[in-house]
């Protein structure tokens, strides 16, 4: 492209590793192929508000060892653009008073419909081109593509997880670490799968139907009981914040007053889902004499900005790459991904849900031979534990009572034989 060509780089969401290295690598090669680039400061915010100095012109110099840091030199914001048309029309009046004629936006589903609605609106006359970021892994992508970041969250995740399983062998107690990941729980099984951890709970395995709290305490406090049951008094279960969110209507007073984002998103972070399962869980094992000492630990802004592993480094240039490649050769209105070592841009349309008309977002598997060698490690109430009389009357001895109601007390949480 020629040198009239003027592209902006912005960032959207919750923070991630990798973001720096997506600008680094995306402004290298713009530079280096002619073109000037623009560093748009705190996301959609800027342009919905048409503040023209909120920018910096991006150069080599200033950008070549960005992609070893974590957070985001340009910082981010939850602005929605989709919100209001005046708003969409002020972005792109603003992108155009900038001279930008290509926009990199780099974020989550909601960045991804942003961009979206903005390219609609721009209607050629500012290509947009998204890189997916988040550490939730949510984003409609082909099964083996990863979002950038998630694989980054989830080695210090497992760090943290690590110490918090010494902690708990050491003191004789359990943790209930919760976390981050919305609606979907990709970093939470991520996590608690390499870590070998004593169980992990997601949305994923309650279905599509109404969660009962009651289920999600009673599965919990199984592993407790069985946990006991072979001499052990400690343990870490890995909980995905979501879980919640698929509570039964009558128990959603939970999230009462609880404030939601620019994209109408409840803000988990203010919800105590470890809170909320270990008062419940403590209750429901006080019926049964049993006291265990619960701490509950949130994982999630220790993962955000941490400087990127390798892969996400190796990755996000990639991106950042293929971001600039994309917008050179006038593409528009694209998802950046790499499949099998290659390029494959993916339209931003096919990302729209057709019945809700918002970003897709890919849910764990349930199905799959990942998930379900995941599970098997857990230790968890299994219906043969149940049917075997010798397991179910120690079951039923830690907790005080006979065996015909442990049985009916704990069967709905009861996994069903293994399929492998």
């Amino acid at each position: 492209m020629g040198a009239a060509e003027r592209y902006g780089i912005l960032v959207g969401g919750g923070p991630a590793p990798g973001i720096n290295s997506v600008i680094g690598a995306a402004t290298i090669r713009s530079v280096l192929d002619g073109v000037d680039v623009l560093g748009i400061y705190d996301g959609f915010r800027t342009l919905m508000e048409g503040e023209r100095e909120n920018v910096e012109s991006l150069t080599i110099d200033k950008v070549s060892r960005l992609h070893f840091s974590g957070g985001s030199y340009l910082r981010t914001s939850r602005a929605n653009p989709t919100n209001d048309p005046a708003s969409l029309d002020r972005v792109v009046e603003t992108l155009h008073a900038l001279e930008i004629t290509g926009l990199i936006t780099i974020g989550g589903d909601d960045t991804a419909f942003s961009a979206t609605k903005v390219a609609e609106r721009a209607a050629g006359r500012v290509r947009v081109v998204h890189v997916p970021k988040t550490i939730d892994n949510d984003i409609a992508l082909p099964p083996d593509c990863d979002t950038f970041g998630y694989q980054t969250a989830r080695h210090v995740g497992v760090r943290v997880v690590k110490s918090l399983m010494v902690d708990a062998q050491t003191t004789s107690r359990w943790f209930f670490a919760v976390a981050m990941g919305r609606k979907a729980g990709h970093l939470a099984l991520g996590i608690g799968k390499a870590a070998a951890t004593t169980i992990t709970l997601i949305p994923e395995e309650f279905g599509d139907g109404q969660v009962r709290l009651h289920s999600i305490i009673d599965t919990i406090a199984g592993s407790i009981i069985k946990r006991l049951a072979d001499g052990r008094p400690d343990g870490v279960a890995v909980v995905a914040e979501g879980v919640v969110l698929g509570l039964s209507e009558g128990e959603l007073a939970v999230l009462d007053g609880v404030e939601r984002d620019d994209h109408g998103h409840v803000r988990l972070a203010e919800v105590d889902v470890g809170g909320i399962l270990k008062t419940g869980v403590k209750a429901r094992l006080a019926e049964f004499g049993i006291s265990p000492t619960i701490v509950a630990k949130n994982i999630g802004y220790e993962l955000r900005c941490a400087d990127p592993i390798p892969l996400d480094l190796e990755y996000t240039r990639d991106l950042g790459f293929c971001a600039s490649r994309a917008l050179s050769e006038g593409r528009n209105s694209v998802l950046i991904t790499m499949q099998g070592g290659s390029f494959v841009p993916v339209p931003l349309s096919s990302l729209l849900d057709p019945e809700t008309g918002r970003t897709g977002v890919r849910m764990v598997d349930t199905g799959s031979t990942r998930y379900k060698i995941a599970r098997r490690y857990m230790i968890r109430l299994r219906d043969m534990d149940l049917k075997d009389a010798e397991k179910v009357s120690r079951l039923a001895g830690v907790c005080g009572v006979s065996v015909e109601r442990f049985v009916a007390e704990f069967e709905h949480v009861a996994l069903p034989p293994a399929e492998f």
